[in-house]
């Protein structure tokens, strides 16, 4: 018998209606729920869109955890994320991760402002920021 013998390989093509669209609650809480001092506080909501193509996660946790959870230059989130969009592309679906810090009053005033306006919080933040009045240098002539 030879090793390099030539073996069928069976290929199946899955299709997009034989995949199970992943449960991405509990999936991002198994991502989250480790950097958390108290994993009771995680919340987690799930939104699909009509189409079935978007979902939009919501978490929200205590405010002091946010440094465990995003990592050292986001990296902690932004693994979370590719692992999110990678199980989302299985299903042939995009997936957002929104995520909201503080308490349970800050929560609640950053999603009203941001769903009355349409922008985020931190844009607002920039606009309502007034620019540093410059003025020319005064010459003054010496003689």
């Amino acid at each position: 018998m030879s090793l390099n013998s030539s073996v069928p390989q069976q290929t199946s093509k899955i299709s997009s209606s034989q995949v199970n669209t992943p449960d991405y609650t509990k999936l991002v809480k198994f991502l989250i729920q480790p950097f958390l001092e108290n994993p009771d506080s995680l919340s987690v909501d799930c939104e699909v869109s009509q189409s079935n193509r978007k979902v939009w996660v919501r978490v929200a946790f205590e405010s002091e955890d946010k440094g465990k959870v995003y990592g050292r230059g986001g990296r902690n989130i932004q693994a979370i994320r590719t692992v999110i969009a990678a199980a989302g592309a299985i299903a042939e679906q995009s997936v957002y991760l929104d995520i909201y810090g503080g308490d349970a009053q800050e929560r609640d005033l950053t999603a009203d402002t941001s769903a009355e306006t349409g922008t985020k919080p931190s844009q607002e933040k920039r606009r309502t920021t007034s620019k540093p009045n410059v003025r020319p240098r005064s010459r003054s002539s010496v003689q």
